[in-house]
């Protein structure tokens, strides 16, 4: 059974999460070549070629959304091709809505920009809509987000349990996969 939620919310939410964490992990990539920022590491041992602390990036992009990434550190491995982020937390400012990203961990793949986010991913808006996974990737050439983990979605009294979610920016559809299970109960309160 497939439910489609509110294609154009959840797509463009996914969209501009994501889309603004790859423009994070670039300019991340960027600033590892400033040289006050960077600090090679030697405790504990890692085999990342730069290690940053304390990642805050922030930046305007079109259309008036601000954004802004916070990472308690941020690994690259020049030979392997990507960038580890830790801690992560993705601020998103676009007119009438704002957006939360959390996660545990983020990885993205420098030469495609694709990103996986791993570990108690989160995302809410201002507008009510929570959405709770293990795992979220992002393939930026296709705009395409999806995981074949559980995932919830909350929103106005409403939670919406499947395994697995698929959201095509291109086509504004979100697909919530697998056995889905849904309540709604207009008295209940979203979750916190």
């Amino acid at each position: 059974m497939v439910l489609i939620l509110h294609p154009n919310l959840i797509a463009r939410g996914i969209f501009i999460a994501v889309g603004l964490f790859v423009v994070v992990v670039a300019g991340v990539l960027y600033a590892k070549g400033r040289p006050g920022r960077l600090e090679r590491t030697i405790t504990p041992p890692t085999k990342a070629d730069y290690r940053i602390k304390e990642v805050h990036l922030r930046e305007e992009a079109r259309g008036g959304v601000k954004w802004q990434l916070d990472a308690d550190q941020a690994e690259t491995f020049e030979q392997a091709g990507k960038t580890i982020l830790k801690k992560v937390r993705i601020g998103i400012e676009e007119p009438g809505r704002t957006w939360t990203v959390t996660g545990n961990e983020g990885e993205m793949v420098q030469a495609s920009k694709d990103v996986e986010l791993r570990g108690g991913v989160v995302i809410v808006s201002s507008d009510g809509l929570r959405l709770e996974t293990t795992r979220l990737f992002w393939a930026g050439d296709d705009q395409r987000a999806w995981t074949n983990d559980p995932v919830t979605v909350y929103r106005s009294g409403t939670v919406v349990k499947g395994q697995g979610l698929e959201a095509r920016v291109k086509e504004q559809t979100t697909l919530i996969k697998g056995r889905v299970r849904a309540v709604f109960d207009p008295s209940a309160k979203d979750k916190p």
